[in-house]
């Protein structure tokens, strides 16, 4: 493996959204092009300001760079490629791309760490079109944009694996914001998390029954077995009920008073 930019890195990932139907609408021979020609705009714009390929999947893509101003101006530049060239039937081939920095560890087969997992996760947040930036990212780029382009906090978002994080879309020359929610997580209500730990504490309840009536060691009961599965039960009978009355309750106050 080729030497990999160590320190302070930039992680770029992209891909086509919607490429399975793409595929199907064009057919093999048609997709093969426009597959090829994606992979060749990409690799040109993001290899002329120092980007590294670092590994590739059907349409993914994923660089490093050593400054995030060289990643953001690739990403633009990519975009721009994708917008302007001229695609089988008139289609468009939408890509994805999230950005994001961080001081990751340098491994035998690789970058490993959480900033990697986060920058994965905020390019699949996006839809195709978009280029999505972490705080971090946006703290270091400052206020040295590329020509063109404008920048749209979107808030603090929730993505899966890694919770928190405050994401901002790069628009180029003039597009809109998407009107596209970002395909992130949301947090759960109160009485979700209520319903969440309720339920964590039946299984619990009903696993300790049924330790307490067999015997670790040779697995025979220490009571009747009807007995023993019978308490059980009635332990989930009743906290089950128990749960759906503290639901009902706080569905109730949450209708009369919010």
């Amino acid at each position: 493996m080729a030497t990999l930019p160590g320190g302070t890195v930039t992680f770029v990932f992209t891909d086509i959204e919607g490429s399975t139907r793409l595929l199907q609408e064009l057919g093999d021979e048609a997709y093969g092009r426009v597959s090829g020609d994606h992979r060749r705009l990409v690799r040109e714009a993001f290899g002329a300001h120092g980007g590294t390929e670092i590994d590739t999947q059907g349409d993914a893509f994923f660089f490093s760079f050593p400054r995030a101003r060289d990643a953001v101006a690739a990403a633009v530049d990519a975009q721009r490629a994708l917008r302007d060239h001229e695609w089988p039937d008139g289609r468009a081939v939408s890509v994805r791309m999230g950005l994001h920095t961080g001081e990751p560890h340098v491994g035998e087969e690789g970058y490993l760490g959480l900033d990697v997992v986060r920058a994965a996760r905020i390019s699949a947040a996006g839809h195709g079109g978009q280029i999505l930036i972490s705080e971090t990212t946006r703290a270091l780029l400052g206020n040295q944009l590329p020509e063109g382009v404008a920048v749209h906090d979107l808030g603090e978002q929730h993505l899966k694996d890694v919770q928190h994080e405050h994401i901002y879309e790069l628009t180029v020359d003039g597009r809109a914001v998407s009107a596209k929610p970002l395909k992130t997580q949301s947090p759960k209500s109160r009485q979700e998390d209520m319903a969440s730990r309720f339920e964590e504490r039946i299984t619990a309840y009903v696993e300790q029954q049924l330790e307490a009536a067999f015997d670790p060691k040779s697995g025979a009961p220490k009571v009747p077995t009807k007995l023993a599965v019978g308490g059980a039960a009635v332990g989930f009978g009743v906290l089950l009920m128990m749960g759906v009355v503290i639901v009902a309750i706080v569905l109730l106050v949450k209708v009369v008073f919010f």
